[in-house]
């Protein structure tokens, strides 16, 4: 599956990351006392849902061959009113399709491998090198 890695220096916070051969930069807000250079973590993570949802809407839209012209997701990481972290997905689907088969990409949604990973959690190894 996929492969990375994460460096930092002594440059607060800016972090150079590598993914199956691309590079990316993650800092922190100047808030939190980085330099605004790159996304934040939780950012990225938003980044990662958004891209799987779109990739898999689009992915199902032409094997079903509907006339959608575009998916655009926007997201947004929030607190529930219990307390915990919550993510509000709002899905634009445009072109030629009807309700049902606007409802049927939002059940879809809901089934993307990052969706179905982050609701069910996921089991992190760590070791020291």
């Amino acid at each position: 599956m996929a492969r990375g890695t994460a460096s930092i220096g002594k440059d607060h916070y800016i972090t150079q990351i590598e993914v199956s051969g691309h590079a990316l930069t993650a800092d922190e807000p100047a808030r939190n006392g980085g330099q605004d250079s790159g996304p934040a973590p939780y950012d990225y993570l938003l980044a990662s849902l958004g891209a799987c949802t779109t990739i898999t809407l689009r992915m199902y839209a032409d094997r079903k061959q509907w006339p959608v012209t575009a998916v655009d997701v926007a997201l947004h990481l929030t607190h529930a009113e219990d307390g915990s972290l919550l993510v509000r997905r709002t899905l634009t689907i445009s072109g030629d399709i009807d309700a049902a088969q606007q409802a049927r990409m939002a059940e879809i949604a809901e089934k993307t491998p990052v969706t179905l990973t982050l609701k069910a959690g996921l089991r992190i190894d760590t070791t020291l090198a």
